[in-house]
């Protein structure tokens, strides 16, 4: 209140100054117009009577008759409006003839009379006469000897200061009708713009201590508090989730349960890095900056956040630590919004981390992410029946990407002790032993999200040895599953002159240790979202669904996946086919909508997938759709999350059928989705999720006959046995959560002694052979130049910057 009583008095005295400024100066103007007005009329009016007077002359008695017509004169002309009188004055400056009304207002003859004779020309005076304002223009008469005389015209000019007087009254009015409806619109504004804001925010937060559920406040676009409403919610937000993990927490821990959530990671990351500091190297930023047209002619930059599991695992890590990720910078206005040293500071509302950028041309990319990453290491570690390509030209992109993210990292680390490095994926297998030959006190760990083929299968990369080099450089790698990790053992224990410690699964190799463990990745459960009512709530979400699809269908199943070979969506409209052959009394009752996003699209491989699935899902629809009702519908193309959930909370089953996959984190987020505690999920036994989603229904997808009968069961399967079987899973993700998952990497990160590393034992250790030796020999000559320099001349040189046109390296024929 206070604050709007000051508000408003300001308001009045700026209003009342301002239009008093206003008025003195029309005021002002006015009087100069009408004087001027005035001098302009009083001289035509003395030319005119001065051309009927004439010239004063002959001799006295002449002069007397003369004296007598001219006090005629003025006095029929001294009686108008405003006039207060006319003289005459002879050439000694005496009066001849004088108004009337004149001899009120001069008791002697005015001295102007002798000025106006002795200047020889007009003037005009104005001249306070008693309380009377008044205008004297005079003009001489001539005759042949020259002037004989001067002619007065007399104003009265006090109306000048009336209307002046009347301008300010005026005015005064004006202020008080103005200030009085800027009162009630400032109060009106205040109350509808500043005081009903405040306490709509002050009520919801109000509610929100009290515990009570309430509608997010929601600012309008250019609202006054639009960017504080949103700060305001955002801080509102944290403590709510705060609570809501603290109030979860002691709900576990009276169960005996531990609950990892973000804030319970941001803790645990700042016990156990202490003074270290956390650096993160992925090929996808967390952040991309993407211009595009806001109108016409002007342009306009958004940024995108990553909606991957991966973002929301790592950056709590980050931000307890004040880490830095480092990322290829792939967005078309990625450029202009980092400083000198291609760093920005995240999140864009809340910046607590640093995202560096890494500028990749054109050519490297094609070459080390479509060309080797993609089109070799993808298809060969997942084992799906397509033959992996590997070009020499390929590798030299991957090996230069990765020397240019060493040369990133290395300078991101400088001076700062005890680093960790976290490095994710398949695209940066040699950054390992680059990083660490940079920095050897570094703690360094690599995540191999894909599955790890067996040695016989990765044997086929011409490159294997240069990849196992480069990833036992790290002191950690983690993979989705155990059995990945005894694959890649296997790998070694076949290729390379190692120790392997198969009780402590780690490998020595030159000294250096490297262990190797499994770290199953989930994503984010989250029960936030409130509980649906029973089976009538899906039912609704799911006639929605088919009235939106145009389809009619009493039971959906839904499969949610990116078109590539590995996901085995052909082989799932098979055992689709093969279940509507089998069951015919679920034809017309049962579709299945299967959502296939573009993958790898710059691959014409990749790219020519996208008509297969299209035109199988046409031969099954042409076999057996009736009426408004088909069996499949296939829907090509990116949907948002909130998009995805919406099919997952209406389906009857969920197929997650991919041939070889390192998780299958689709899976968990159907599980993670369904809180109405339905829904049956059919999982390939090729998944790493296969092994902790055990009440899932279990198959093997290139097995028609056992993937039709595992849908009729889905369908038909006891509402009890699907609850109960749907709660055992949302347990185990919700308890294996992303969260989980990082601070297990960061747990055993840390726990690693550089200093202090002792080689695990020699158990199964191959001897040390000529061949062994000759791979060795192999090895040093194609590593020869040294991978990395520490220090910043070799940096800055072997490396570059964004714009430094650095020359790719020369390529040799393919492979």
């Amino acid at each position: 209140m206070r604050v709007s009583v000051r508000l408003i008095l300001s308001l009045i005295a700026g209003v009342t100054l301002i239009t008093f400024l206003f008025a003195r100066s029309e005021v002002r103007t006015e009087k100069r117009g009408l004087r001027s007005d005035l001098e302009r009329r009083a001289e035509i009016l003395a030319e005119g009577l001065g051309q009927v007077i004439g010239p004063l002359e002959g001799n006295d008695s002449h002069r007397r008759l003369q004296q007598r017509r001219l006090q005629q004169i003025v006095e029929r002309f001294g009686n108008r409006e405003r006039l207060a009188g006319v003289a005459v004055y002879d050439e000694q400056g005496k009066t001849l003839a004088i108004s009337s009304k004149l001899t009120q207002y001069f008791a002697k003859d005015p001295t102007s009379a002798k000025l106006v004779v002795r200047q020889d020309g007009p003037a005009g005076v104005f001249l306070r006469v008693g309380a009377t304002i008044m205008h004297v223009f005079m003009i001489p008469l001539r005759e042949e000897s020259g002037v004989s005389g001067a002619l007065a015209i007399f104003h009265d000019a006090s109306y000048i200061d009336a209307e002046s007087l009347e301008i300010w009254r005026h005015a005064v009015w004006h202020v008080l009708v103005q200030v009085l409806l800027i009162t009630l619109v400032t109060l009106l504004i205040v109350r509808l713009s500043i005081v009903g804001p405040i306490a709509r925010t002050a009520e919801w937060l109000k509610d929100l201590r009290a515990g009570r559920k309430s509608l997010r406040p929601t600012a309008r676009g250019g609202d006054l508090f639009e960017p504080l409403s949103h700060q305001v919610v955002n801080i509102a937000e944290s403590l709510v989730a705060a609570r809501a993990s603290a109030e979860e927490q002691a709900r576990l821990r009276e169960a005996g349960e531990s609950l990892w959530t973000t804030d319970r990671l941001r803790i645990h990351v700042q016990s156990n890095l202490q003074n270290g500091r956390l650096f993160v190297v992925s090929n996808r930023q967390p952040y991309e900056h993407v211009s595009g047209e806001k109108a016409i002619g002007e342009k306009s930059i958004e940024v995108v956040a990553s909606a991957s599991g991966l973002v929301t695992a790592i950056e709590p890590v980050l931000v307890a630590c004040d880490g830095t990720w480092i990322a290829h910078g792939a967005g078309n206005a990625d450029t202009q919004t980092v400083d000198e040293h291609d760093r920005l500071r995240v999140p864009p509302d809340y910046p607590q981390y640093t995202l560096r950028r890494v500028w990749l041309s054109h050519e490297e990319e094609d070459g080390y992410y479509y060309g080797f990453s993609n089109e070799g290491l993808w298809p060969l570690c997942h084992i799906a029946h397509t033959r992996p390509v590997f070009r020499e030209a390929d590798w030299a992109c991957y090996l230069a990407v990765n020397r240019k993210f060493a040369s990133a990292v290395l300078e991101e680390m400088a001076g700062t002790e005890e680093p960790f490095l976290l490095i994710q994926d398949y695209h940066f297998a040699l950054l390992p032993r680059l990083v660490k030959e940079g920095r050897p006190d570094a703690r360094v760990a690599i995540f191999w999200h894909i599955p790890w083929p067996n040695p016989q299968a990765f044997g086929i990369c011409p490159w294997e040895r240069e990849l196992l080099d480069g990833l036992l450089g790290a002191d950690m790698i983690g993979f989705p599953t155990q059995s990945h990790c005894n694959y890649f053992l296997e790998t070694i224990n076949d290729d390379h002159e190692s120790c392997i410690d198969w009780e402590h699964f780690a490998v020595n190799r030159g000294g250096h240790s490297t262990l190797v463990k499994p770290f199953p990745i989930s994503g984010a459960f989250s029960e936030s979202g409130g509980r649906h009512n029973g089976n009538g709530s899906s039912s609704l979400d799911r006639a929605a669904l088919c009235k939106r699809l145009g389809v009619e269908a009493a039971y959906l199943g839904v499969g949610v996946d990116r078109v590539d070979c590995t996901q085995g969506i052909l082989e799932r409209f098979r055992g689709i086919e093969r279940f509507f052959e089998k069951s015919p009394a679920y034809r017309e009752k049962f579709t299945f909508v299967q959502i296939g996003a573009p993958s790898r699209t710059g691959i014409k491989s990749y790219g020519d997938l996208m008509a297969e699935p299209e035109k199988e899902a046409e031969r099954i629809n042409g076999r057996f759709q009736a009426g408004e009702w088909k069996p499949i519908v296939f829907l090509k193309g990116h949907h948002t999350q909130q998009e995805i959930e919406a099919y997952y909370r209406a389906a009857h089953v969920r197929l997650a059928t991919s041939l070889h996959d390192g998780m299958n984190l689709v899976a968990k987020e159907f599980v993670a989705s369904r809180d109405d505690e339905q829904g049956v999920l059919i999982l390939s036994a090729f998944t790493g999720a296969s092994r902790e989603l055990r009440d899932a229904l279990i198959v093997n997808p290139c097995d028609g006959e056992a993937l039709a009968d595992a849908i009729r069961s889905a369908l038909e399967m006891d509402p009890a046995e699907r609850t109960a079987r749907m709660q055992r899973m949302r347990r185990v993700v919700n308890e294996h959560n992303i969260y989980r998952w990082a601070a297990s990497l960061v747990t055993e990160l840390a726990e690693i002694r550089i200093e202090q590393r002792e080689s695990p034992r020699r158990t199964g250790t191959r001897a040390v052979t000529e061949k062994s030796l000759r791979a060795r020999s192999t090895l040093r000559e194609r590593w020869s130049e040294p991978l990395v320099d520490s220090s910043p001349e070799m940096i800055d040189h072997s490396f570059g910057s964004k714009n430094d046109g650095e020359k790719r390296p020369t390529a040799g024929p393919g492979t």
